[in-house]
């Protein structure tokens, strides 16, 4: 942010003086909200962004010399608060995939300016939320933290190889048994409705697809590494956890296919749902004795979010968020974490991964804890996207896929 003006601080880079006039003069009007500067090189870029204090970098994709990836790869390592964003005419599969990691969010150009400013002041809110002093003190003075699984990042590197197979993904995920048996068990359960029993890794990436098979590797290997920790079972039950966030991915994900939001938005809603109360894990790890005191002061899910902040100073979600976000998850799926107790926080009304998450968690609490919908459902956020009516059919599917 800039000192002098409070104003947010956007640095624009692409090789095109074209695209950059056009953004110069479709974005007058956010003057008075950003300092906006205009580079044409990624080396430019980065002396810009060592100078002075950003608050994102809109980059393309190809540009000669440093492209996109690279910059925001720099960026990211020198300056991690910076927002990343890529806005590309490129839209295949491998550029994304270069900019996994390192970019916040991926946006095909042409993009409506008004999606643009959307996504940053969507992503400046969530910043802010997990920006909070006690939020930092709290996960920086923790033991057990989880990594980001070797496996996924060992399948992130064999997709960007233009030449893999499916039978090259199924074969990396069948070097781990421990985590092949956990897909195949999520892949022969009613979550996935397939039909037909799945006896090995390559069938099941086969039948599910790449997208499918990396939020599954990625939430099973997150799990796996809570396995030898020391747990109260009167306090936390891992097994319920795993359960519930099972049920829960299943669950958004047939949501998000049913409101026809397309991929990647189908696997982030799995992989938010299957991590959304992550930090629930970290908490009870690392916090035991404080997670047992706000298990015994209240046992309703809907009040959980405030008795957590009077005992941590935050919430599961934004443990869960902060530690996604170090590790480069995309924005959509943090946000999604963030907040999917609390969506009415969320500064965009428009059905997102986190509306979704939001009614799946509601839907599978309401049915595993005889809870009140009713309570654990904001109406408000819900009416204001026109969704109301969309929750019985959502509760019919989770009936119907047998959750």
């Amino acid at each position: 942010m800039s000192a002098s003006t409070g104003k947010k601080k956007i640095l624009f880079v692409d090789d095109e003086p074209n695209v950059l006039s056009g953004l110069r003069r479709t974005l007058r009007d956010q003057r008075k909200q950003w300092e906006m500067d205009f580079v044409n090189s990624g080396q430019e870029a980065l002396a810009k962004v060592d100078e002075a204090d950003y608050d994102a970098v809109i980059t393309d994709m190809r540009m000669p010399g440093m492209d996109g990836a690279e910059l925001l790869d720099r960026i990211a390592e020198k300056h991690p608060h910076v927002i990343r964003v890529v806005l590309s005419g490129q839209s295949d599969q491998a550029s994304v995939m270069k900019t996994v990691g390192p970019a916040h969010q991926y946006l095909s150009k042409p993009c409506d300016i008004e999606i643009l400013k959307a996504t940053l002041a969507r992503a400046f809110s969530l910043r802010e939320l997990l920006g909070e002093g006690c939020l930092k003190t709290l996960v920086s003075g923790m033991r057990a933290l989880p990594s980001l699984p070797v496996l996924y990042s060992e399948l992130l590197n064999l997709v960007q190889d233009p030449n893999v197979s499916v039978a090259d993904v199924g074969r990396l995920i069948a070097k781990d048994p421990a985590m092949t048996v956990k897909i195949l068990q999520l892949v022969n359960s009613a979550f996935f409705g397939l039909g037909r029993r799945v006896s090995n890794p390559v069938e099941a990436a086969s039948l599910l697809g790449l997208e499918i098979l990396k939020p599954l590797v990625l939430s099973i290997g997150v799990f796996r590494q809570f396995e030898a920790s020391e747990i109260d079972d009167r306090v936390f039950s891992m097994d319920a956890l795993w359960s519930h966030s099972s049920r829960v991915g299943a669950l958004a994900k047939l949501i998000a296919k049913a409101e026809e939001m397309g991929s990647p938005a189908v696997e982030d809603s799995l992989l938010a749902g299957m991590l959304h109360d992550i930090g629930k894990l970290i908490l009870v790890v690392n916090q035991p004795a404080e997670y047992a005191q706000l298990k015994q002061a209240t046992a309703d899910t809907a009040e959980q979010m405030q008795a957590e902040k009077e005992v941590f100073g935050t919430t599961h979600g934004a443990v869960g968020a902060y530690l996604l976000g170090l590790w480069g998850i995309p924005q959509s799926i943090v946000e999604a974490v963030a907040l999917h107790a609390q969506p009415g926080l969320q500064g965009e009304r428009a059905l997102s991964v986190l509306t979704v998450v939001h009614a799946a968690n509601a839907l599978v609490h309401a049915m595993d804890d005889d809870a009140s919908l009713e309570k654990l459902i904001d109406h408000e956020y819900i009416d204001q996207l026109k969704l109301a009516e969309r929750m019985e059919v959502w509760r019919d599917l989770a009936g119907a896929a047998d959750l």
